[in-house]
């Protein structure tokens, strides 16, 4: 069963939603190879929960947020059912991933979520948030968000406007390449083993960045 003391809190619909999103997604997988096959045995704790460690904080309502490189659709989905005010833009490149959260965004009858199949690169819309998990350096990912960012101001609850991604192992390379290229920005990473307790995401963090 689904935990949401580990993230923002879920009301029963919303609890029901991620498992039935979650018996869609292991269904699917079985001819698509969405997900890794040693992932699917922990789905909800590698996938679900790992995704919904982004509401952390809230994304404000009205707000847009892109999903770069969405893959079977995490984090955008889980986070689209969190956040149901919130309109998330799920962008992957591969096609048949891309139908399959098509899929389950209409089965699950989310309005809120748009999917988009072709290269991050070449999507175009005005966000004021991007999220990621493990799709491309930081450097990339913040090129292809400042392309498309819109400034929104939020109060302090919120996330800052900006990047946040879900990523692993060290970044100090990666933090450097980012800094250098883009002068000023904050970084902040905030580790994952505090809010799920597993040895699993020892070294796993969540990476925000924004301007000043």
């Amino acid at each position: 069963m689904i935990d949401p003391s580990t993230a923002q809190p879920l009301n029963a619909h919303q609890r029901e939603r991620l498992i039935e999103l979650e018996a869609m997604a292991l269904r699917l997988n079985q001819r698509l190879n969405l997900y890794s096959e040693e992932s699917t045995q922990h789905f909800q704790e590698r996938h679900l929960l790992h995704s919904l460690t982004l509401a952390s904080h809230p994304f404000p309502p009205g707000a847009h947020v892109v999903d770069w490189g969405t893959g079977g659709g995490m984090p955008g989905l889980p986070l689209a059912i969190a956040f149901p005010e919130t309109t998330f833009h799920l962008v992957d490149s591969v096609g048949k991933k891309i139908k399959a959260v098509e899929t389950m965004a209409r089965r699950l009858k989310l309005s809120n979520v748009h999917a988009y199949h072709g290269r991050a690169e070449a999507w175009e819309g005005q966000i004021a948030y991007s999220v990621s998990r493990a799709t491309a350096s930081l450097s990339t990912l913040w090129a292809w968000h400042r392309r498309c960012f819109s400034p929104l101001n939020v109060p302090s609850s919120y996330w800052k406007p900006g990047l946040i991604c879900l990523k692993g192992g060290d970044l100090d390379s990666e933090i450097a390449s980012l800094n250098a290229a883009y002068p000023g920005l904050t970084v902040e990473c905030s580790p994952l083993l505090p809010i799920l307790k597993t040895p699993y995401f020892q070294d796993k963090v969540i990476v925000a960045v924004s301007e000043g």
